[in-house]
């Protein structure tokens, strides 16, 4: 009797039997998946990897923190200033009945501002500046301007001037404004000497 058995399966197989003959078939070692399933598990972690990443890069630009934008520039009759100074002799060559006065134009900071007109509530009055409008002046600066007023109808001029004041059109990089600015009581003392002067003189 011979000491050989049949075959026995060996760890990790088992045999079936075939119609064919009693020859035994060993299977694959359970446990062990096809090489392309690997390979797509492996591209759809990736994929699923990339998406996530994504997902988390938007999300962190999405709530970064915004710097604030910058603060808008203050309107320029915010920043403007206009006082009264003194009377000053008329420039030579100016028509008669005019007289003259200086004011001080002050930015105080900001942007540069620009003084595109000088104008006044009087009918019978129209006014001329030097320097010449428009021009600009930068902020933390100031200038002189002498105003020099022409009487063209004593009719339409008030004997005395209560609180007169200059309509000045103001532009700088935030808007274009048109204040109005009163000058004091000084402004409406020399104003008002002025014109009674120019409108009682024999020639008027």
């Amino acid at each position: 009797m011979s000491g050989v058995g049949p075959v026995e399966p060996g760890e990790g197989t088992r045999a079936r039997d075939t119609r064919e003959g009693d020859t035994a078939v060993l299977a694959r070692p359970r446990g062990r998946l096809p090489q392309w399933y690997d390979r797509h598990r492996r591209a759809a972690l990736a994929a699923v990897l990339a998406l996530v990443l994504i997902a988390v890069g938007g999300y962190l630009y999405l709530t970064r923190p915004h710097r604030p934008a910058p603060a808008a520039p203050p309107y320029p009759s915010q920043t403007v200033d206009i006082t009264y100074l003194d009377p000053v002799n008329t420039p030579k060559g100016v028509r008669p009945h005019s007289f003259s006065f200086a004011v001080d134009l002050s930015v105080d900071s900001g942007p540069p501002v620009t003084v595109t007109k000088i104008e006044q509530p009087y009918a019978g009055l129209s006014l001329t500046s030097d320097p010449t409008t428009p021009f600009r002046t930068h902020g933390g600066g100031s200038r002189t301007i002498v105003i020099t007023m022409h009487v063209t109808r004593c009719r339409s001029v008030p004997e005395r001037a209560g609180l007169p004041f200059l309509d000045v059109t103001l532009r700088n990089t935030r808007a274009i404004e048109v204040h109005s600015f009163i000058l004091g009581s000084r402004y409406a003392q020399h104003l008002s000497d002025a014109l009674e002067a120019i409108c009682n003189s024999p020639s008027r």
